[in-house]
């Protein structure tokens, strides 16, 4: 379909009568074949591995290879303030921002994070977008894609098969029967077992189980539970793995467990790591798919930056940069976890020096950060987030001006992006955009969940103004800190705590990361609730002289990452009463899904 045939349906979509889904339903109509999409985007036909007509994973190895000399475009990173519950409108900023270059005449390419099934069917939605700024085809992207997500959670599963069999295997045999197997006694303490079972739904009731209830032959009864899949180690490890020879290497480090003498029982110990990377091989390669304009977005790894590293994965970014002039890459949530982990984890594993950072904020968000009523997913919305309050929205700017000042701390320059909703008021514009100017952030409203790439013109001129200028990007921590001086650096700098507390199962675990010499050089990954800048998502603003409690501190070896668990955070979120799953159904005439968002 020609360009002018595409931007005429395109103005026949109206989000303001239309659901996401139904805008989405009508727009797969006219999308680029893939194959098309892939040649526009400079790749050759050896380079892609079709997914039906519009989805495709891409060689990246071979990409990488064949463009290694040319340079990389500029890398811009989408992230946000605090939000409500509902979300402020992140991904939908970031294909708005890619549709918005496309607009400019720029080569752009965009890279988010493939949704959990969790989200997808309880509250948030499936991170897709919305109205007019779209990853389509929203249908195969929200419902399991291409299979990486289940690849996660085989693999981690199987480690905890390996890992349950040698426990019941080692309790009900001698040492010649193991001998006679070719198995080692390990020795394993059932009562530290670090790893759990995955599932990608928010099923509560599995947080903590009780297995192996029954015989002999049941398997080992012990104390388990289930975290979703996208917190598994696993799913950091696609984050961050850089090759498939660095990717096998991760996959034999993961400590499933440790033995009664404290040393570590690893996936390679189980003799299962050749076996969970063999299962996690299909999701390696990034998935291409494309904007509801056109332009391609690579889907790569997965959400929740509160519970995992949260980023598209190091690869899919490394591709883009090679392939477009300019790349928006998402991170999860706001930039005190979301863009904290893209700066000091991110880019120190990839190497790669960011040109711009985008802070989406709302005005519905400063309201509440501003006192405004208790925002709650699925209940209607207070009269004050649709009313004019300009007294919120001035008071609620000190929760966006924290995060321009995180991002300031990276020295990269920041972006304000106030996307704009209907109930909006020039006044609160003005307030937002005043006191951003005053941080010395740049400042753009868009209007792309209207508009699309028309209406984010605005905001693609500022980001490639921002990129255009010199930055002084640096680490918040060098490598060689200790492990509770980091931990306290980004408690103090970024959430702004006074200090931290630890449990005493938290400083058993400091004390022994901090004796084993090789872990000084791992990044922290914090778990903390995105609700807050602090531990307690009920502290809005900018709260201060609050204490961050670390309840416990897992190691991620295969990742090389240590994760330090801040307040009552879950690794298994919850299902809500009213979830998006008694929304979706298919149309038996069609055959096509509806009630996604």
């Amino acid at each position: 379909m020609a360009v002018n045939d595409r931007e005429f349906h395109l103005k026949e979509l109206d989000p303001v009568l239309m659901k996401d889904w139904e805008i989405a339903e009508k727009a797969e109509d006219f999308l680029k074949p893939v194959k098309v999409l892939a040649m526009e985007l400079g790749l050759t036909e050896d380079e892609i591995i079709p997914h039906g007509k519009y989805i495709a994973k891409v060689d990246f190895a071979g990409v990488l290879a064949r463009l290694k000399d040319r340079p990389n475009g500029k890398y811009i990173d989408v992230t946000a303030i605090t939000p409500t519950p509902l979300g402020e409108g992140k991904s939908t900023t970031t294909m708005g921002l890619v549709q918005g270059l496309g607009k400019l005449g720029k080569k752009v390419t965009g890279a988010i994070r493939q949704p959990s099934s969790g989200p997808t069917f309880n509250i948030k939605g499936s991170a897709a977008g919305g109205g007019l700024s779209q990853c389509l085809p929203l249908s195969p992207f929200s419902l399991g894609l291409t299979g990486d997500i289940d690849a996660v959670t085989n693999s981690h599963n199987l480690a905890m098969v390996a890992l349950q069999a040698r426990l019941q295997h080692e309790a009900n045999n001698t040492d010649e029967f193991l001998s006679s197997r070719h198995l080692t006694r390990l020795d394993i303490d059932p009562s530290r077992v670090e790893m759990k079972w995955a599932m990608d739904f928010c099923a509560q009731s599995l947080r903590e189980i009780i297995m192996g209830i029954g015989g002999k032959t049941d398997g080992y009864r012990m104390p388990s539970g289930f975290g979703i899949s996208v917190s598994s180690e696993v799913m950091a490890i696609l984050s961050v793995f850089t090759s498939l020879s660095d990717l096998r290497e991760r996959m034999g480090k993961i400590i499933v467990a440790y033995r009664k003498n404290d040393e570590p029982v690893t996936t390679a110990d189980l003799e299962v790591d050749g076996a969970i990377t063999a299962l996690l091989l299909r999701a390696v390669n990034p998935n291409l798919l494309q904007t509801i304009e056109g332009q391609p977005v690579f889907v790569h790894a997965g959400p929740f930056a509160n519970i995992a590293i949260g980023q598209s994965s190091i690869v899919a970014d490394r591709l883009a940069l090679k392939l477009a002039d300019y790349h928006v890459t998402e991170s999860g949530f706001g930039a005190d976890i979301g863009f904290e982990k893209f700066w000091n984890i991110k880019c120190r594993l990839s190497g790669l020096k960011p040109d711009c950072a985008v802070i989406v904020v709302t005005a519905r968000a400063l309201k509440m950060h501003g006192g405004g009523p208790k925002v709650t997913p699925g209940a209607p919305l207070d009269p004050a987030y649709t009313t004019p309050n300009t007294k919120l929205v001035e008071k609620g700017c000190q929760n966006m001006l924290a995060h321009i000042q995180t991002v300031k701390t990276a020295g990269i320059n920041p972006v304000v992006c106030i996307n704009h909703f209907a109930a909006d008021t020039h006044e609160e514009i003005d307030i937002i955009r005043r006191t951003a100017e005053q941080a010395e952030a740049r400042v753009a409203v868009s209007h792309h969940w209207a508009k699309g790439g028309d209406g984010a013109t605005e905001l693609a001129e500022a980001v490639t103004d921002a990129c255009n200028e010199p930055n002084n990007f640096h680490f918040l921590y060098p490598e060689n800190m200790p492990l509770k001086k980091r931990i306290e650096t980004i408690a103090r700098k970024v959430y702004g705590a006074n200090g931290v507390s630890y449990t005493p199962i938290a400083m058993e675990k400091l004390a022994r990361i901090e004796s084993m010499g090789d872990t000084q050089f791992m990044p922290t990954c914090m778990v903390k609730t995105h609700l807050s800048l602090s531990h307690d998502p009920a502290l809005k603003g900018r709260p201060s002289g609050f204490t961050l409690p670390i309840r416990d501190i897992l190691t991620y070896m295969g990742a090389g990452l240590v994760v330090p668990v801040a307040g009552d955070i879950k690794l298994m979120p919850g299902t809500s009463s009213d979830p998006n799953f008694k929304r979706i159904d298919v149309d038996t005439q069609t055959g096509k899904v509806k009630g996604l968002f």
